[in-house]
């Protein structure tokens, strides 16, 4: 079992920065790739970035290209997401989420978070 905490949602104006941390405990966490998505009211969840156990990265290019950037620490069991250039449109709960392999796909992940709220006011 892995337990998941997202840390660092807030309020920011257009075109500020955010750096979300997703803290894990339990489970081996480097064992785990690693993932961010995002819920805006009404709509699906959607996949922002993933990172394996290794190095191996796979963005949402088409929504967050060029802006967002995953990270992990694997020695303090955390997951990072900075976000900068935010736009409106990125306003959304962020959830961090771990499996066995980096994927775009959310039933691949075994493991969430219970969210964070990021707000971008125009």
């Amino acid at each position: 079992q892995v337990q998941l905490v997202e840390s660092g949602g807030g309020l920011v104006q257009a075109g500020g920065s955010l750096r979300l941390s997703c803290e894990a405990s339990g489970r081996t966490f480097s064992n785990y790739a690693a993932a961010w998505f995002r819920q805006a009211p009404g709509k699906a969840r959607e996949f922002v970035a993933a990172r394996s156990w290794s190095t191996v990265t796979i963005y949402n290019t088409d929504s967050v290209k060029g802006r967002f950037t995953i990270s992990r620490d694997n020695a303090k069991n955390t997951v990072y997401l900075q976000m900068n250039s935010l736009k409106p449109e990125d306003t959304a709960v962020y959830y961090c989420a771990a499996g066995a392999f980096a994927s775009r796909e959310v039933n691949r992940y075994d493991y969430w978070g219970q969210g964070t709220q990021v707000t971008v006011s125009s």
